[in-house]
């Protein structure tokens, strides 16, 4: 049994170095909590910090040692101050997203656009989730219903950027919708979509994730050859290809929606003309914060089961094989992978 006063952290320390360590047990300020977490995902940013290739790390934004994991959830376990005792034994997940509070896109409820936030795993040097034990404000918690599950609560936030993307679109039942990426992003959005009655299109890269896709009743999955010509009310991209984004103006019907959730690794290009001609609505999504209340209720009606994209759940010191590529010995067809950190 480890000492109470330490807990058990995933650092990435360098480009492709990384170490589990005792750090000591956080402690909260007045406007905090201290959350034990329960479940944690690996999104595409992890892997990036990892690699030594994502933005933050050459702007500045974030440096290493890095403590990562952006979607979670947990228990309350402690409060800075006896006004939030009711928070005690909740069960929860948190806005990635810590705005200052004061600038004027805070006090519109923009914090995740916030020019001087925080972002928990991400940015600023806010402590990520991939430990035993996280410090999160009280303002950005999110309780969740005691009957749902862990891989589900951890599930809310890549969720929510999902719902996002769907509300977005502005379509009525029955109206076509294609996604590009068949990844969790991809998956979820197509899950909120078809609950809404929307005529759901999946194009993906690799026969198994199509094989997935169908496995999960999704009848319309294609790789992009295939791709019936037909226009759609609303196109989702949500890979990491530079070249999507102008494909998706060539599919989408005049007066249509594009919304743009997945970030390429190089700049991507766009006939503004075709925009203008086509009348065409192109929409950007960062954060889920918006999203994360409707997507907890629509999990818990049980209109959307997310669940069968975790492909395997692993211990904090598998974390490293994951964000390299390797995939656990268990690992099933999600495209998803989680992190029990309880487990090391």
């Amino acid at each position: 049994m480890k000492d109470s006063w330490v807990m058990k952290v995933f650092l990435i320390t360098g480009p492709r170095q990384s170490v589990v360590e005792d750090l000591p047990d956080p402690t909260p300020k007045p406007l905090e909590a201290v959350v034990l977490i329960e479940r944690v995902g690996i999104c595409g940013t992890d892997v990036e910090f990892f690699n030594g290739e994502m933005a933050y790390l050459h702007s500045g934004e974030a440096t290493y040692p890095l403590s990562i994991g952006h979607e979670w959830c947990g228990r309350v376990i402690e409060v800075g101050s006896t006004e939030f005792e009711s928070w005690l034994g909740k069960p929860v997940t948190g806005d990635t997203m810590l705005g200052c509070g004061d600038c004027s896109l805070c006090r519109k409820d923009l914090q995740y656009l916030c020019n001087s936030r925080f972002e928990i795993g991400i940015r600023n040097g806010q402590p990520g989730a991939l430990a035993e034990k996280l410090v999160v404000p009280i303002k950005a918690l999110h309780e969740l219903p005691e009957s749902m599950d862990a891989t589900t609560g951890a599930l809310v936030e890549p969720g929510g950027n999902a719902w996002r993307a769907v509300q977005s679109c502005e379509l009525q039942p029955g109206e076509r919708l294609l996604i590009f990426g068949t990844g969790s992003i991809g998956m979820l959005a197509a899950q909120i979509a078809k609950s809404l009655g929307l005529d759901v299109f999946l194009v993906g890269n690799a026969k198994a994730d199509n094989a997935f896709a169908k496995g999960l009743g999704f009848e319309n999955v294609f790789e992009f050859a295939e791709l019936p010509e037909i226009e759609f009310a609303a196109v989702i991209d949500a890979t990491f290809s530079p070249a999507i984004p102008a494909v998706a103006l060539e599919l989408i019907q005049p007066g249509g929606k594009i919304i743009y959730i997945g970030l390429s690794s190089s700049p991507s290009l766009i006939d503004t003309r075709k925009l203008v001609l086509k009348n065409i609505t192109a929409i950007g999504i960062l954060s889920a914060s918006p999203g994360l209340k409707p997507v907890i209720e629509i999990f818990a009606s049980g209109k959307v089961d997310p669940t069968p994209i975790v492909g395997a759940t692993v211990s904090l010191s598998e974390v490293a094989n994951v964000l390299s590529g390797m995939r656990p010995a268990n690992f099933s067809k999600g495209p998803k992978i989680h992190v029990d950190p309880r487990i090391y």
